[in-house]
């Protein structure tokens, strides 16, 4: 990228701004880890997204001393520090969030059946999906039984994938259980397949001799992440050094603070900064300054809610983390004091299946307070700084040991004397950033009075208590229906089921998988 040189520029003064973006493509939250009928090869591997070294993950080296100072009042940078640690060599480097296989493609048009072989009209993502000898289940489409006479309600048409068109590069299917002429017809032919249906992908299936299937690449596709440089420094005059009575108390007193000021402050850039390069002038010439992305920016699933929680309410959120395609085994809950006084005073007295216990997290050295449910368990610890910045109704969820810490060069500090001064300066050094890792993670959003459409690539999910539709549904946004509500034309929505609307086609049943938008 070119760099202006002005000479006019003051040093420090921007010259240059940039921004960063993040990769789509395809998997369960818009990452391409599959690329089928590709075979595993250096090559195929670095045309996908570069390739990844290896022995890059290594174990956590913690600063003991910066990770237990006042380890309750900035959780956030807690877990960054008790995360796993990748150290990188650059200040940008590609983050890999291991995404689940996608679990089903979706048709995008009406297909008219009557025939034995069919193509299937796809996006281009889902279309280079099936392989060739897959299997798949098309959801809402019955299928006939064995005599391929009577129509089997409830027991779906299975497509088996022949081909791929030369044309459009649709996968070309035949139905298993399709629909035949007579009884003894050898072959069937496919149903009508409306627009929108989703089928689910299934293994493959060989004929008696064969041998030899398409290959399939598993690729992680990454998003770049920068890491931000941080520092803290400390300047004592040799004057102040000299003083022997309470220097010692005061100097200590110092450091405290100083050490304070500069975990908050680094707690509040990982819940809320913004990702970006300026370049700035100094005397020594151009340089770049990286900002890292807040986690509060990183999150593909986000609920909204207002006003007081109740056990309903409490239990679908449960079943919102626990239910995902990438489940970890505890739900971390950072909170602001309204959302944990809100989650407190739900009547707990009429579900005593909901255990309730006061727990040190050992991992953290956290005093956490456990709801286990039938679903899992989520630890709810409260994080001051969500109060700090104007989010004390909100919490982020976040699932355990999903988190990776990227690391340029390992913390260090330093003492040396002030040039032309007579005076010390000690500092401290980071250079790192938080990422997340895997679909688990949820932002509660309890500061938004409206629904808004979803960010790009973020699913926006409301929890809706009413027995009637919503009036004027949100476009791309999903409704979490807590009791039967009579949606017309699309049917009923039961009590626990997701439903999301769109202006070109209406209600439609969500899977809860998650994906970009």
């Amino acid at each position: 990228m070119a760099v202006i040189n002005n000479p006019e520029l003051e040093a420090g003064e921007v010259i240059q701004q940039q921004t960063g973006t993040v990769d789509k493509s395809q998997g369960t939250v818009g990452l391409s880890t599959q690329i089928p009928n590709q075979a595993a090869t250096v090559s195929a591997l670095e045309s996908a997204n570069g390739g990844i070294a290896p022995g890059n993950l290594v174990e956590s080296d913690l600063d003991q001393e910066l990770y237990k100072y006042k380890s309750d009042e900035t959780p956030l940078m807690q877990l960054m520090l008790a995360a796993r640690a990748r150290q990188v060599t650059s200040p940008v480097v590609e983050h890999f969030s291991i995404d689940e296989p996608k679990g089903y493609v979706t048709v995008t048009e009406d297909v008219t059946g009557g025939k034995s072989r069919v193509s299937l009209p796809m996006d281009e993502g889902d279309a280079r999906i099936p392989s060739i000898g897959d299997t798949l289940y098309c959801k809402g489409v019955d299928g006939y039984d064995a005599t391929g006479q009577s129509l089997t309600v409830g027991k779906c048409v299975m497509l088996y994938v022949t081909g791929r068109s030369d044309e459009t590069g649709y996968p070309i299917v035949m139905a298993v259980n399709g629909q035949r002429e007579t009884a003894e017809s050898e072959t069937t032919t496919v149903p009508d397949i409306p627009g929108g249906t989703e089928c689910v992908l299934m293994s493959n299936a060989m004929y008696e001799t064969q041998k030899w299937v398409e290959p399939s690449l598993m690729s992680p596709v990454g998003e770049m992440v920068y890491l931000q440089k941080r520092g803290m420094n400390q300047v004592v005059s040799d004057y102040f050094e000299s003083q022997k009575k309470h220097i010692p108390f005061s100097k200590a007193l110092i450091a405290e603070y100083m050490l304070t000021h500069f975990k908050t402050m680094c707690n509040r850039s990982l819940w809320l900064g913004v990702k970006g390069i300026l370049y700035v002038k100094t005397k020594l010439g151009i340089q770049s300054v990286y900002f890292s992305d807040g986690v509060r920016h990183m999150f593909k699933r986000e609920m909204m809610h207002t006003g007081q929680w109740d056990y309903d309410e409490f239990i679908a959120l449960t079943k919102m983390f626990f239910t995902g395609e990438d489940v970890p085994t505890t739900a971390l809950c950072l909170c602001g004091k309204n959302f944990l006084e809100g989650i407190q005073k739900i009547d707990w007295s009429k579900h005593p299946e909901v255990h309730i216990e006061l727990k040190k997290n050992e991992a953290m050295g956290w005093k956490v307070t456990s709801f286990t449910t039938v679903f899992g368990e989520l630890q709810f610890k409260r994080e001051p700084t969500l109060d700090r910045i104007g989010l004390s109704n909100s919490c982020g969820i976040f699932g355990e040991n999903r988190l990776v810490h990227y690391q340029r060069v390992g913390e260090h500090s330093f003492n040396e004397q002030v040039e032309g001064e007579e005076a010390t300066r000690n500092g401290l050094i980071r250079w790192d950033a938080l990422a997340l890792k895997g679909a688990c993670h949820i932002w509660v959003d309890g500061d938004s009075q409206e629904v808004t459409e979803a960010a790009e690539g973020v699913v926006k999910t409301v929890l809706w208590t009413d027995d009637t539709v919503p009036e004027s549904p949100v476009e791309g946004v999903v409704y979490y229906f807590l009791q039967n509500v009579d949606l017309g034309d699309a049917g009923t929505a039961k009590s626990g089921e997701c439903w999301k609307y769109t202006s070109d086609g209406g209600w439609t049943l969500y899977s809860g998988v998650i994906k970009a938008a």
